[in-house]
């Protein structure tokens, strides 16, 4: 992981952050649902966190969610390249940015063809809301799979495990907000 100059890696700002608030991993896993190792991993910079479990350890960690956002949103003129290396399988760019104390945050994601998101399904407080503008993905809430395509939309309870993949031959485009109270 390639290190922005002045910015400490995101893992190392979550693992102070807990420390720093006497939290356990034990007792993050239990706020988070997360398991401890794939938090140690997240920690240690070897799992690249999703934008909802940024948003899921901000709330736990009691954090404005930009003290784990703000790297992505310093650089707006190259955010690509910022963003490509964000996450394993896709890159998102903030379409809100100065919204770090509101509820709503909109985002540009891009996920790679043929590729899911790597480790556990997405939980979190809130409400989500996707919308396809390339591509083919399927979106799983709880049991539940939700294929779109471009032109389609979704909005669910992001409170239920979710998790998306590309299921096309080419990378998908996707506009997501996602609404955490």
């Amino acid at each position: 992981m390639v290190k922005k100059k002045g910015i400490t890696p995101i893992g190392k700002r979550i693992r102070k952050a807990r420390l720093d608030k006497k939290m356990s991993l034990d007792a993050m896993a239990n706020e988070t649902g997360m398991s401890k190792e794939f938090i140690k991993q997240i920690e240690g910079g070897k799992k690249r966190p999703s934008v909802g479990t940024l948003l899921q350890i901000s709330r736990t960690l009691q954090l404005d969610s930009s003290f784990l956002l703000k790297d992505q949103e310093e650089n707006l003129e190259k955010r690509s390249d910022a963003y490509t290396k964000r996450t394993d399988n896709y890159a998102y760019t903030p379409l809100t940015p100065g919204a770090e104390n509101k509820h709503l945050k909109a985002f540009r994601i891009v996920v790679e063809a043929g590729t899911s998101h790597d480790g556990v399904g997405f939980q979190h407080e809130g409400e989500e809301f996707v919308y396809v503008l390339e591509g083919r993905v399927e979106v799983q809430v709880g049991e539940h799979v939700n294929a779109l395509k471009p032109g389609d939309s979704l909005h669910f309870n992001s409170g239920i495990k979710h998790d998306l993949r590309n299921v096309s031959d080419v990378d998908a485009l996707l506009i997501v907000v996602v609404y955490a109270p």
